[in-house]
C-alpha cells in the first residue's frame, strides 16, 4: 500500500504532495513503482497533529482521488475519520476506508460503509494523535491490542459487514513506545486468528530510530528491515513511502527465502 498524504504536516513528507497536480503524480509513480493499492488521506494523525475542518480536508483529497481513480489500476482507499469524507471519497472511485479511529470518531462511518459496500480498515489507538505519546501503558499490549480489533471485528459483523471486507490494522506508533511498537511487530501473525487481512503501517515512524539507538538512523532501510519480517509473518497489506524499495527487497526475501534450508546446485 503506497502512502498519498496530501498534508502540509505529515510527520515524513508533509507539504511534498499538498498542489493536487503533485499528489496525483506521485501515485502514478507509486503504482509503477509497484504499489497494489493506494492510501489517500488529507488529515495527519501524526502525534500532537492538529485536526482539520471536513471542509478542508475534502478539497485536499477529492480531486486527487477522483483523478487516480481513472488513471490507476490498483484500488484506493481514503485515510479518514470523517463520515463525510469517506462517503464522498467512495462517491469518486475510492473502494476502502481506512479509519485511524476505527469507528470512534465518527460511528457515522459505519452507515457508510454497509450502503457503498466499501472496505474498511480499523486501528487501535491509544488515545488521539494530540494525546498518544504522552504516556503510552499496557498491562499486556498484544493482548489488549488483539481484544480491541476483535471487538471492532464483531462490531463490524454484527452491523452485517462481511469478514472479507474488515481489515485491522495493530496501530504501530499509535499511543506505543518503542518497545509496545516492538512487541506487536513480532507478535503480528497472531492477529491472523482474528480472520482478516492485517495491516501494518511502519514507514519511516520515528520509534525506528529508538530500535536503533540513533536520531540519525536511516528510517527507509529499517522500515525495509521490518517489512520483510512481517512479510515472514504473513501479514497481507504493508503501509509503506518507499515502495519500490520494499518491492525489490520483498522480491528479493521470497526468492532466496522459498530455498531456505534446501541444497542448490552449482552453476
Amino acid at each position: 500500500m503506497g502512502i498519498v498524504n496530501v498534508t502540509p504536516d505529515s510527520f515524513s513528507d508533509g507539504g511534498q504532495f499538498l498542489d493536487s497536480q503533485a499528489a496525483i503524480a506521485h501515485a502514478q509513480k507509486l503504482v509503477s513503482e509497484g504499489a497494489d493499492l493506494l492510501d489517500i488521506g488529507g488529515e495527519s494523525t501524526r502525534p500532537y497533529a492538529e485536526p482539520v475542518s471536513q471542509q478542508t480536508e475534502l478539497d485536499r483529497v477529492l480531486p486527487v482521488i477522483e483523478a487516480v481513480c481513472k488513471l490507476a489500476k490498483v484500488p484506493v482507499s481514503i485515510d479518514t475519520s470523517k463520515a463525510a469524507v469517506a462517503s464522498a471519497a467512495v462517491a469518486v472511485g475510492a473502494e476502502i476506508i481506512n479509519d485511524v479511529t476505527a469507528l470512534r470518531g465518527d460511528a457515522k462511518i459505519l452507515e457508510v460503509v454497509c450502503q457503498t459496500g466499501a472496505g474498511i480498515c480499523v486501528m487501535h489507538m491509544q488515545g488521539t494523535p494530540q494525546t498518544m505519546q504522552d504516556n503510552p501503558h499496557y498491562g499486556n499490549v498484544f493482548a489488549e491490542v488483539f481484544a480491541f480489533l476483535r471487538e471492532r471485528r464483531d462490531h463490524l459483523i454484527s452491523a452485517g459487514m462481511e469478514l472479507s471486507r474488515i481489515c485491522l490494522d495493530p496501530g504501530i506508533g499509535f499511543g506505543k513506545t518503542p518497545q509496545h511498537n516492538l512487541t506487536l511487530l513480532a507478535n503480528c501473525w497472531r492477529l491472523h486468528e482474528l480472520g482478516c487481512p492485517v495491516l501494518v503501517g511502519h514507514s519511516r515512524k520515528s520509534f525506528l530510530n529508538g530500535m536503533l539507538g540513533s536520531t540519525g538512523a536511516d528510517r527507509t532501510a529499517a522500515g525495509i528491515g521490518v517489512s520483510c519480517a512481517l512479510a515472514a509473518q504473513s501479514v497481507q497489506i504493508l503501509r509503506v513511502h518507499d515502495v519500490a524499495q520494499v518491492r525489490h527487497a520483498l522480491m528479493l526475501f521470497e526468492a532466496v527465502g522459498t530455498n531456505r534450508g534446501q541444497p542448490t546446485q552449482a552453476q
